[in-house]
């Protein structure tokens, strides 16, 4: 098949998903137990994407900049510093270890 059938294909599905999310009535919404089940599938999805970003070129395992990165964003967050401030040290902190030559 054409790599566009399937692109649409794709975009389709997840239009299709999305109003599916309409017509889930509100009282089932309302339960607590799955708004703790949606905020944490939500959490683990961005830390896994964050943690992916951070090792991984292509196939491969990196140990680079971005690890050190993270690393310093993670500790800025655990201090509890504002969340403009926490991105501002990991990009510094990537930016002083490639200077560094840590690649």
């Amino acid at each position: 098949m054409n790599l566009w059938i399937w692109l649409l294909l794709a975009c389709a599905l997840a239009y299709a998903w999305k109003v599916v999310g309409y017509f889930v009535p509100a009282k089932f919404l309302e339960n607590p137990r799955i708004s703790r089940v949606a905020g944490t599938m939500t959490i683990g999805l961005l830390a896994s994407l964050t943690i992916v970003n951070a090792v991984a070129t292509g196939q491969a395992l990196a140990a680079d900049a971005r690890l050190g990165a993270l690393a310093a964003a993670a500790v800025a967050l655990a201090l509890r510093a504002p969340f403009l401030l926490v991105v501002m040290i990991g990009a510094c902190t990537a930016a002083l270890l490639r200077m560094i030559g840590l690649a």
